[in-house]
């Protein structure tokens, strides 16, 4: 197959037309990919056409400096008489090297009748949940950089537990950004919850506060990858995800997490931002793992 573009061979292309079977309903998907080599081959190794979409391009493209950290955005811009090398070894200075590492764990499961946050305690179940997971963080064999936990009771107890399992000069430290809240009013509602407008506003600020807190590139003198333990909510958790990965942080209450369960995020240095697993509760036996 040959691609043309203004009357000239844009390049050469093979095909291959897949097709599957889907609730009923047959879909076929058309792989093209390039045969052509060197300065005028595609940007793109091979593009994909489906039967739901009228185009390759992205519906939302990536921000690469969400985190106003590009380094372009940190180095002075280039003068008029300076030299481009003298301009790349300044730029040079503010890139980062390191990943940075985010494993975001969900507090135990705690007691729903209390009214008061120090009333509302890790159950036996979640004080078990919360030592399933320090064991399992402790197996991986990572070298922990720091643990921080929410200053809410159920989250400090989990973060408690988890420390018996780890290295002894592992920093702790606490934030009262993670507590738990409504960080956005979701979409679509729901009609079992629903928060004053006057606490989206308030603890909204607050989450999206932590997010840029935690979620950023490494810095330029950061030599070695880090690994950081956000003991948190579930509420906070998700938002995380949304607004890490780019989706619409309004879908966060679309998903689910269970207590205890393990959320292991990474942002490289040059800002694209992963998952490596989500809601992670295979640690636990199935009649240990809970959702509320």
């Amino acid at each position: 197959m040959r691609w043309i573009h203004k009357g000239k061979p844009l390049f050469d292309a093979a095909s291959i037309v897949s097709g599957a079977i889907v609730g009923g309903v047959a879909v076929a998907v058309a792989w093209v990919y390039s045969t052509k080599d060197g300065p005028d081959a595609p940007k793109y190794p091979f593009q994909v056409t489906a039967s739901w979409t009228t185009n390759s391009e992205p519906s939302v493209k990536w921000d690469h400096n969400w985190d106003k950290r590009d380094p372009e955005s940190k180095t002075r811009p280039k003068k008029n008489n300076e030299d481009e090398i003298d301009y790349e070894k300044r730029l040079a200075k503010n890139k980062p090297t390191a990943t940075r590492h985010l494993f975001l764990i969900r507090h135990g499961q705690y007691n729903l009748e209390g009214i008061t946050d120090f009333e509302r305690k890790l159950t036996a179940l979640g004080k078990e949940q919360a030592d399933f997971t320090g064991l399992r963080l402790s197996l991986m064999k990572q070298p922990w950089t720091k643990l921080i936990s929410s200053t809410m009771t159920r989250a400090k107890e989990t973060a408690d537990i988890i420390t018996k399992h780890l290295p002894e000069d592992v920093p702790r430290d606490y934030c009262d950004f993670l507590r738990e809240g409504a960080p956005i009013p979701p979409e679509p509602p729901v009609g079992h919850w629903r928060p004053e407008h006057q606490q989206f506003f308030q603890d909204g600020s607050r989450i999206e506060a932590a997010f840029r807190k935690y979620f950023h590139r490494a810095d330029a003198d950061q030599l070695e990858d880090s690994y950081e333990i956000l003991v948190c909510h579930a509420n906070v958790i998700r938002y995380f995800v949304c607004r890490g990965l780019q989706f619409p942080p309004e879908a966060w209450l679309r998903i689910s997490l269970n207590n205890g369960s393990i959320t292991h995020m990474y942002i490289r240095p040059n800002g694209r931002v992963g998952i490596r697993y989500m809601g992670e509760s295979g640690h636990m036996p199935v009649e240990k793992v809970t959702s509320t």
